[in-house]
């Protein structure tokens, strides 16, 4: 599939990786953890910053790597984005979804440690998660080559593209939150969703291997 672009989905805590064409659209996807992320829900009145922890640390862990954190860098990063989330736990408006608004936090973080960092070469580490253990051996490799193809394809949309990619075909947030979340107009939100699909998709067609027929 010559004009394919790799879409990453994973449920229930299985990936879901496929191809889609041009004409094919990406199902509704799934968090890397076995909530559902179209559950938006807010978090619970007065949630103390140790149950935010708790339950979004690998949210927010996967979110910073898919913005290009690099695999060593991860905890610290992680535990510095839940440091500007303590001070600012005062102004979370409780009715808004919580995820995007963690997913702000890690996006400026990102940003700011990308300034900092100096220039390095990682590859893109381990998958997002462990593969299932019930899967064969071969489909247990497949799943994780594709995660690694669609971390290094990531990698290729600039980070103000990446975050609205992210956050809408991975994380299946409304463009209009999106909006809010990154604090720019919805019309910018979806050129850069344009773009970035064309971007990831060239991505994934240069660096997926190509077929070997039998």
């Amino acid at each position: 599939m010559d004009s394919a672009a790799g879409c990453l989905l994973v449920r229930g805590g299985r990936s879901l990786a496929f191809l889609m064409t041009k004409t094919a659209t990406c199902d509704q996807p799934s968090s890397v953890d076995s909530r559902d992320p179209t559950r938006t829900e807010p978090a619970q009145p007065g949630a103390t910053l140790h149950e935010l922890f708790a339950m979004h640390a690998p949210y927010v862990w996967n979110s910073l790597r898919r913005l290009g954190v690099p695999p060593s860098d991860l905890e610290d990063v992680t535990h510095d984005v839940f440091i500007e989330v303590h001070r600012r736990l005062g102004d979370y408006d409780g009715v808004r979804p919580v995820r995007p608004w963690l997913f702000a936090f890690a996006f400026r973080v990102a940003s700011a440690h990308r300034r900092r960092a100096h220039r390095r070469h990682e590859t893109a580490g381990e998958p997002d998660d462990v593969a299932d253990a019930r899967a064969l051996p071969d489909e247990a490799a497949a799943l994780q080559d594709d995660r690694r193809l669609v971390i290094a394809a990531l990698q290729s949309v600039p980070l103000e593209r990446r975050g609205v990619f992210v956050l809408h075909e991975i994380d299946g947030v409304d463009m209009n939150v999106i909006g809010r979340t990154l604090r720019i107009p919805v019309n910018t939100a979806y050129s850069r969703l344009r773009v970035a699909r064309a971007e990831f998709a060239a991505a994934v067609k240069r660096l997926r291997p190509p077929r070997q027929h039998p």
